[in-house]
């Protein structure tokens, strides 16, 4: 038989359920991947290339390896079929048809997480190294307001699925089966690993931020708090709320 949602936020069937199934956590993520690709496409080349997010260029580098020039094709070709295939299994499983309301109250959560991210992450920061004056993009001031949005949404797509999807989870599988080590160490080792990576990734490249202590700790953070967002409420909440808190930081006046 074909399943309900209930009318209440937690239990079999609610709300906090069926928002991290992949019927609606990858259909929702969908928008964010579409949006990147065509500001992306519309990007003007500079004197180094076409802006992209960092953790695009990591990943589709890594099919140019196996692929050559069709690598990006073949990238996309595989991340959508692969999501097509995990919401149509999802769907065949539980039945159903997708709710609007529920996409309607997981962007409303999105941006809750969102508005209240920077400030529990910058306040925890603040108790551990003193905060600088200002912290963000060295050259966030010498982008328009598309290269903007298009760097915000490709954090919030690329950064959760290179380093949340793939990395986190191959990080614990490590610890986990070559090192022998118990699932709660495994996670915890992958969790703090992954975080500094993902704060590292900041600065690498010619469009890095300038290292500092503040900055670097702040994002090892971020990066913490963002795993523990996937686990408990699965990818397409993270990657909104990851997309959405950048595009704040980014758009937002200096």
């Amino acid at each position: 038989m074909a399943t309900t949602l209930r009318t209440g936020l937690t239990g079999p069937g609610s709300y906090w359920e069926v928002s991290r199934a992949p019927r609606y956590s990858l259909v929702f993520a969908l928008p964010l991947l579409l949006l990147y690709q065509i500001l992306a496409t519309l990007e003007p080349a500079g004197r180094q290339g076409s802006l992209r997010n960092g953790a695009d260029v990591i990943l589709e580098s890594l099919f140019i390896a196996l692929a050559g020039r069709q690598g990006p094709l073949l990238f996309m070709i595989c991340l959508i079929a692969g999501s097509l295939w995990l919401v149509a299994r999802d769907m065949r499983r539980r039945g159903g048809r997708l709710r609007g309301t529920v996409f309607a109250l997981m962007l409303a959560e999105s941006t809750a997480l969102a508005l209240g991210f920077g400030i529990a992450v910058a306040a925890l920061t603040s108790q551990l190294v003193r905060p600088p004056v200002m912290i963000g993009p060295a050259q966030v001031d010498t982008f328009d307001w598309w290269s903007r949005l298009m760097l915000s949404v490709g954090a919030g797509i690329y950064e959760e699925l290179l380093f949340r999807v793939a990395l986190v989870a191959a990080l614990a599988w490590i610890g986990q089966a070559l090192l022998g080590w118990r699932p709660v160490l495994a996670g915890a080792w992958a969790t703090l690993l992954g975080a500094m990576l993902f704060s590292a990734a900041h600065y690498v490249g010619p469009y890095g931020d300038p290292l500092t202590l503040y900055s670097f700790v702040f994002r090892m953070i971020a990066g913490v708090f963002f795993s523990a967002l996937y686990l408990l409420r699965g990818f397409g909440i993270t990657a909104w709320t990851h997309a959405l808190y950048d595009l704040i930081l980014l758009v937002a006046p200096h």
